[in-house]
């Protein structure tokens, strides 16, 4: 990733994640961000690699708890609504990933009548890097002394937009992805109005495919969530 992303410091050499084939709200994710680091003179924003909670956490809130339940942001309000617009003003990052899983809503019902839903693996057709577009905040725990590392929290949320070509078969909504020659531009701190990037997906090259359900519980982590699966006859899916 410090090749692809072009990264000048790795800000996470001492906290180096393990593969993680199940990435749920609240675990730790990779950002890409560009910042200005204290120790430059010059001031020039230098691309960063570092951890950072899935699901944000903006600076006025009374507790980490909030972050459960932001974990997307719509591209449709992000640039308006109070608990996204600073951190889209000046704090964009890239969540980089092989891919991401969605479910789909099947014909079929389970024993408690329930319509039943089948997990898919969405990844780029070319076997590259996804770089989705995500928003990362800063929040300090007043619990604990102003230098112990453990009072600052950073966070992240992805932004979500209307889906396309494979993707939009499974679902309606997808996470917006940043083209590789616009990734500077994005993460440019200087950029204060971003709006010109919130337009509607094009093509994406994306493709989908059936997974094992065993990837609804997040006590399963491994590469065989990955393997496609083929889905029963009677099992068409439909949007859910």
């Amino acid at each position: 990733m410090l090749e692809e992303f072009e990264v000048e410091l790795d800000g996470a050499a001492d906290d180096e994640l393990r593969p993680d084939y199940n990435v749920a709200p609240t675990k730790p994710v990779y950002a890409v961000m560009s910042r200005v680091p204290k120790s430059a003179p010059e001031g020039r924003a230098v691309r960063q690699l570092r951890v950072v909670r899935w699901g944000l956490v903006p600076a006025w809130a009374k507790d980490p708890s909030i972050g459960s339940k932001m974990i997307n942001a719509r591209v449709e309000t992000v640039a308006e609504k109070p608990s996204y617009r600073k951190a889209f003003a000046e704090r964009r990052c890239l969540i980089p990933a092989d891919g991401y899983f969605e479910w789909a809503v099947l014909d079929e019902k389970d024993a408690k009548g329930k319509p039943k839903k089948q997990p898919y693996f969405v990844h780029p057709a070319d076997g590259g890097v996804m770089a989705m577009a995500g928003l990362y905040e800063f929040w300090r725990d007043k619990g604990r002394a102003e230098d112990d590392p453990l009072s600052w929290l950073v966070t992240c949320t992805i932004i979500t937009t209307d889906a396309v070509d494979a993707a939009g078969v499974v679902h309606d909504r997808m996470p917006m992805l940043i083209e590789r020659d616009r990734w500077g531009d994005w993460l440019d701190p200087g950029v204060a109005d971003a709006k010109e990037f919130l337009i509607p997906a094009g093509s994406t090259g994306l493709e989908i495919y059936p997974v094992s359900t065993a990837v609804n519980s997040v006590r399963n982590n491994g590469p065989e969530l990955l393997e496609p699966m083929k889905i029963g006859e009677g099992e068409s899916a439909k949007r859910s």
